[in-house]
């Protein structure tokens, strides 16, 4: 039996789907970020046009996109998006987890890139955290939050688990709770 590999799946999913997004509501408090993209893969050709169309409207046509090429495995120079070219750039300087949209109309927009692996609790918190109005935080110290706060959760998730598979609450003295049975106290006999 032979199977194949189909490469363009995620390609065509990212293209049928619309993009995940969480814009800074319009404000006069300027912040670090706009928002947040929860891209589906780590493919960016496919990626960009569902989320160019995205912002089409509010943000008028996007022409250039700039990201650090450490989590994309190819950057293309240009992507066909909508009918027209977007140029693409990369900088090694700009953070990894932060991408750059510049349009004619509105001028540029950072979004912090919320990897495609993330599990979605923490992806929900990291897309509401990037469109606070007036946030001073980067896309780097939201990630390092992120993280922290999935190690405490995994930590409470270990330390239950540990508790649970030592007897946790139901370990007594006087027999276990749940079973109704007690076994008396040493001594006299009574209670």
């Amino acid at each position: 039996m032979t199977s194949t590999l189909d490469r363009t799946a995620p390609r065509d999913l990212a293209a049928a789907l619309p993009a995940r997004l969480s814009l800074t509501p319009k404000s006069s408090l300027a912040g670090q970020l706009d928002g947040a993209w929860w891209p589906r893969s780590r493919d960016l050709a496919a990626e960009i046009p569902p989320l160019a169309a995205a912002l089409a409207e509010p943000w008028g046509r996007i022409t250039r996109v700039t990201v650090n090429p450490a989590h994309w495995p190819s950057v293309p120079r240009t992507i066909a998006a909508g009918g027209h070219t977007l140029h693409v750039g990369w900088f090694t300087e700009q953070h990894p987890d932060k991408l750059i949209l510049l349009s004619y109309t509105v001028g540029r927009w950072d979004l912090l890139v919320v990897p495609p692996e993330t599990e979605p609790g923490a992806a929900a918190r990291l897309m509401v955290a990037a469109a606070i109005p007036g946030s001073v935080l980067t896309a780097g110290a939201l990630m390092a939050d992120e993280a922290a706060i999935g190690r405490g959760v995994r930590d409470a998730v270990r330390r239950e688990t540990t508790w649970e598979s030592e007897g946790g609450a139901c370990m007594s003295p006087f027999g276990d709770p749940l079973r109704g049975g007690a076994h008396p106290l040493a001594g006299n006999g009574r209670w």
